[in-house]
């Protein structure tokens, strides 16, 4: 595909508030972003994605979403922020502990990855308690 025709695409992702890019060095690395669970009652969840694993256990994750909390509860009317990840993503799971978030849920055995079941884990904090960690 020609530059001109990926531009000309109707991206989902381009001029979005709740996608951002992750960069490091002017290189983009990976990206934050938002979606709603439940736009009525402000049900918001957050999500971080990296493209490259030598970016992982660099404290990168922690900081992007220092980043990106701040700016959400900054922008938008929301009391709570969240996210879901498996139980063997150790990593995700660390950084939700770091931002201080809780565990509010585990579906068990919910996720089958390599012939083996995992749980779903679901972490999330309250606004009053962000101010508390940083």
């Amino acid at each position: 595909m020609s530059y001109e025709d990926f531009l000309n695409m109707n991206f989902k992702f381009a001029q979005n508030d709740a996608f951002w890019a992750i960069e490091v060095n002017e290189v983009v690395v990976g990206i934050v972003s938002y979606y709603w669970e439940h736009e009525p009652s402000k049900w918001l969840e957050i999500g971080i994605v990296f493209h490259e694993a030598p970016i992982w256990g660099q404290g990168l994750g922690t900081r992007a979403l220092t980043l990106w909390i701040n700016h959400l509860l900054n922008t938008l009317p929301i009391v709570r922020i969240g996210f879901s990840t498996w139980s063997g993503n150790k990593r995700m799971i660390r950084v939700g502990e770091k931002l201080g978030m809780q565990m509010e849920a585990c579906i068990r055995k919910a996720r089958y990855y390599n012939g083996e079941y995992y749980d779903s884990i679901r972490m999330g904090m309250l606004r009053e308690e962000w101010g508390l960690i940083l």
